[in-house]
């Protein structure tokens, strides 16, 4: 029974998503929201993210927009460390806070600072730990930052009756021509 799930992914500078308005965040959107409502009937009570920049927060948006029809979901934010924004941009910082408020769920794997990288592979043991499975927007033809967690929460699947599910590429091009044959058919 899948209650609680891990949403992670690509960074969005991996994707070359830099603001609102490219195309392919919608598309992303709209993939998180259709696997998350397919779970959502499936008993899914809590989404789990670390709040990374990218798939994570853009689940996060997804979650709150979700709650309006299903208020019974929960968002959990539990980071690798504390402020882990301090260094980014003031407006990426407003946006990170504007949604990490609105979570039902706010704590900090470890509770200091930023330490070290090794803070990161904590964060995903223990969110892999922490979580019935994992939805995971990566393409393993497109290596970047969600290889090693692919790697591990493929290997805990394995092992286990934990859940891997993936968002890869073909699957982004598949609603990416549905929006495209949509606006065809709008257009006649």
């Amino acid at each position: 029974m899948l209650k609680r799930l891990f949403v992670s992914g690509y960074k969005a500078h991996e994707l070359g998503i830099f603001n609102e308005k490219n195309p392919g965040l919608a598309i992303i959107k709209k993939a998180l929201k259709r696997e998350l409502v397919r779970f959502l009937e499936e008993e899914l009570e809590w989404v789990i993210i670390s709040g990374q920049l990218g798939v994570e927060m853009w689940a996060a948006e997804t979650v709150l927009e979700l709650k309006k029809e299903y208020p019974h979901l929960k968002l959990a934010v539990i980071t690798p460390f504390l402020n882990q924004e301090e260094k980014w941009k003031e407006e990426t910082q407003d946006y990170y806070r504007n949604i990490v408020t609105q979570a039902d769920y706010i704590n900090s794997v470890y509770q200091t600072p930023y330490q070290g990288a090794w803070q990161l592979g904590e964060k995903d043991k223990f969110l892999l730990s922490n979580s019935d499975g994992i939805l995971l927007v990566y393409d393993e033809e497109n290596e970047g930052s969600p290889k090693f967690l692919s790697k591990l929460a493929a290997k805990k699947a394995d092992n286990s009756d934990y859940q891997l599910f993936r968002i890869n590429a073909y699957d982004l091009q598949a609603i990416a021509e549905e929006q495209q044959q949509e606006l065809y058919n709008d257009s006649f």
